[in-house]
């Protein structure tokens, strides 16, 4: 089962998040499904939800009026605001929030983004229902994490409460939450080796659903 008590220290590996080049590829292939599977346009708020070091919001970034990136590790926030502030853009921000201390997200986004952040969340429902808070009226939302994958992804799970996810259950939540709308598509593959050190492939899904 899931490790279900430990949360990962991300603090600790945020200076070399960025130093895999598969991660920064998965990124890659991850945006453009979403550039292709919603309308994504320069009068979008959005919200990057669980950004890490800002790989997924920075390339959005350009795409879109204004981007805020929220996560639970200040570290991870620390080298994202450090891109920011090199790279002196502006429209863009960054939240601290840790679901697990009561903190919620505020603000109004017309697109809502995560990737490869829900498996480390315990709870999805609560989630999903701040997530549908937090959104505009017809506004987008754009989910990728890993299919099931028998907890062979991690070399170590500390802090991976779900070990992949059904697709088909994730909609059910997202129905239950309130979104409409719901599609899912297989939005890349990446190869590396599994916890006994044997290389595997795993399949990464792109869910994407509206608020009604």
């Amino acid at each position: 089962m899931p490790n279900k008590v430990e949360k990962r220290n991300f603090d600790k590996v945020a200076a070399s998040w960025d130093e895999k080049p598969a991660r920064v590829r998965l990124v890659e292939d991850i945006a453009a499904a979403m550039v292709k599977q919603v309308p994504i346009t320069s009068a979008m708020d959005a919200l990057d939800f669980g950004c890490g070091t800002g790989l997924l919001t920075l390339r959005l970034q350009p795409l879109v009026g204004s981007i805020t990136g929220v996560d639970s590790s200040q570290g991870m926030l620390d080298i994202f605001n450090a891109k920011v502030a090199d790279l002196e853009l502006a429209h863009v921000g960054s939240q601290h929030c840790d679901l697990d201390k009561g903190e919620i997200l505020t603000g109004t986004y017309d697109l809502v983004v995560s990737n490869m952040t829900l498996h480390h969340i315990k709870e999805i429902e609560p989630l999903l229902r701040q997530l549908y808070a937090v959104m505009a009226p017809g506004g987008f939302l754009c989910l990728s994490d890993l299919d099931l994958e028998g907890g062979r992804f991690h070399g170590d799970n500390t802090g991976v409460f779900h070990f992949g996810f059904d697709r088909a259950a994730l909609r059910t939540l997202l129905v239950d939450a309130g979104f409409v709308d719901i599609t899912d598509m297989t939005a890349t593959e990446m190869e590396k080796p599994d916890s006994a050190g044997v290389v595997q492939r795993f399949s990464v899904f792109l869910l994407t659903a509206r608020k009604n």
